[in-house]
């Protein structure tokens, strides 16, 4: 009788010890958690840099770190299409960036330039579908957000481009212009106020 308290006991861990291992994380997944946890770590340094300086290093590991996320297909796609978006010919640009949406949709800096394309072919409503897309997958995409101010004070909503304008301002409180921006469209939004 003594002997089965103790063999039920033994259950649980016999149960465990033929339950397989958890694999380990691939090595692509240990990098993308690492990419993530320095951005956490960037996004707070940029939201208290102490000057325009600080901040645009910050920016720049930022950009570099999102650039990583991308596969050299989809690098290679992006970079065409910004050529082609300096060069005047959003209509290649918008080819180059379908299809590297096609091969990384997850990837928000694809849809942020591909909103860039649309901005300049003149289709704001593509654009501003594009710039939520990027920051439904990035929400702290501040030049996504800039943007997005900018399409909804040329549609006339002075309000709702503050409010997103004020989103962009707390992830980068310290972007060059950003304070004066912030007052023109305040004043935009709520009368003048002087």
């Amino acid at each position: 009788m003594r002997r089965l308290p103790a063999l039920l006991l033994l259950l649980p861990s016999i149960a465990l010890a033929q339950a397989p291992p958890a694999p380990p994380p691939s090595p692509a997944a240990r990098t993308a958690e690492a990419r993530r946890a320095e951005l956490d770590r960037a996004f707070e340094a940029l939201r208290s840099a102490p000057d325009e300086a600080g901040a645009a290093l910050v920016e720049a590991r930022i950009k570099a770190l999102w650039a990583q996320g991308a596969s050299p297909s989809v690098t290679l796609l992006l970079r065409r299409g910004v050529r082609n978006v300096e060069a005047q010919m959003p209509a290649e640009a918008l080819e180059d960036f379908d299809a590297a949406i096609t091969l990384q949709p997850d990837f928000a800096d694809a849809w942020f330039l591909r909103a860039q394309a649309y901005a300049r072919a003149g289709d704001n409503a593509a654009a501003a579908r594009d710039l939520q897309e990027a920051l439904r997958l990035e929400p702290r995409h501040w030049m996504a957000l800039l943007s997005l101010a900018l399409l909804q004070d040329e549609a006339g909503n002075a309000t709702g481009a503050l409010r997103t304008l004020e989103a962009a301002m707390a992830l980068n409180p310290r972007m060059p212009g950003g304070q004066d921006r912030l007052k023109e469209q305040r004043r935009k939004a709520e009368g003048d106020t002087t």
